[in-house]
């Protein structure tokens, strides 16, 4: 296992997170229950797998199974018997966990309130990365990063990050914290696959300038990357992907991706699912990458990723597949910057 920096701090996380979607009754909570699956002996199970190949990195949120998921992280922690300061628990705040209107969103009084049921199920006295969850545009970021602020500042979350937001917002709440002294964003998780990768467009080019870690979610565009869907599949497909089509992709070019990655897997004798993950791996500008699986063979097909090398021929081939089209204004700015890099000095013969 290789272990990144957290953002611009002193703090190491493995290069794979283990995400706790999956950790929670399968059925209940609506939503959730079509990705839970787990009960505690098997999140046990996992997270043990997990910690003895050197990952020390979990993920979880407030919202998965509405609490059950942090419970389970919580209480898995103690079973296994593991020192609190030799595992990073990361976990988010944003979604509707009640009816009313104030039990949802960024504003102080639900980031607060929400805190504290999460440092409760998680069985802690601090949280190592606390995030949210989404954009709320009613609250002022101001009062959303005052809260955080404070937060850090009783100790009760070290480090603070953010999800699924735009890049221009990011760099927004970035500029507020440094003028007024706050803590700072040091993590964005968003989501990026080969078969998605819109996130090198903007926000990429700000991670590599401000220095974040960024926390990638369906690396697999929700298992449609696994090699069991599309031409060529074998078998009938089922899976979550079958029943639940998330995140939203171009089947053209995800088809095209896996067609190349099935080459790529054989090559190197390793599923379709580990070249996938050792694609975006091997993006210099991703800090973890978040994986899942309900079953021990999936988290082994997962973990595998990591002793993965693909040379530079299989990353050439994976990059043009999958490549972006041209989009304005990067077409322009591509186009005008060409004039500004200085050619190679040659010496006078």
């Amino acid at each position: 296992m290789r272990y990144k920096q957290l953002g611009n701090t002193g703090l190491f996380v493995s290069e794979i997170c283990l995400g706790t979607m999956t950790f929670g009754p399968a059925g209940e909570n609506g939503y959730w229950g079509a990705i839970a699956s787990l009960h505690q002996k098997g999140v046990d199970e996992i997270t043990g797998r997990a910690v003895a190949a050197g990952v020390n990195f979990f993920d979880t949120a407030d919202i998965y199974s509405f609490g059950v998921s942090e419970e389970l992280l919580g209480q898995s922690i103690r079973n296994l018997g593991l020192r609190r300061e030799d595992v990073i628990v990361a976990t988010k705040v944003h979604g509707a966990m009640g009816e009313g209107p104030n039990q949802r969103g960024s504003s102080r009084g639900h980031i607060m309130d929400s805190v504290e049921g999460s440092l409760r199920r998680l069985q802690t006295d601090h949280i190592d990365l606390y995030q949210l969850h989404g954009t709320d545009t009613v609250t002022p970021i101001e009062e959303t990063l005052r809260a955080l602020d404070d937060l850090v500042a009783s100790g009760k979350v070290r480090y603070i990050g953010v999800s699924n937001w735009q890049a221009w917002r990011v760099a927004k709440a970035l500029g507020i914290s440094e003028r007024k002294g706050y803590a700072r964003f040091e993590t964005i998780q968003s989501y990026y696959s080969i078969a998605g990768r819109d996130l090198e467009r903007e926000v990429v080019p700000l991670i590599n300038e401000e220095k974040l870690g960024l926390m990638v979610w369906s690396p697999m565009a929700g298992g449609l990357l696994s090699g069991k869907y599309g031409p060529g599949a074998p078998g009938n497909g089922e899976g979550r992907r079958a029943n639940f089509n998330f995140p939203p992709v171009n089947e053209d070019r995800a088809w095209a991706a896996v067609a190349q990655m099935r080459k790529i897997a054989a090559k190197h004798s390793v599923s379709v699912a580990t070249v996938a993950l050792g694609y975006v791996l091997a993006k210099s500008f991703v800090m973890s990458v978040i994986i899942g699986a309900s079953r021990m063979d999936q988290l082994e097909q997962n973990l595998a990723s990591v002793e993965l090398k693909l040379d530079a021929q299989d990353i050439e081939k994976l990059d043009a597949v999958s490549a972006l089209p041209s989009e304005y204004p990067g077409w322009m700015l591509e186009r005008q910057g060409a004039g500004r890099r200085p050619e190679p000095f040659k010496p006078k013969a």
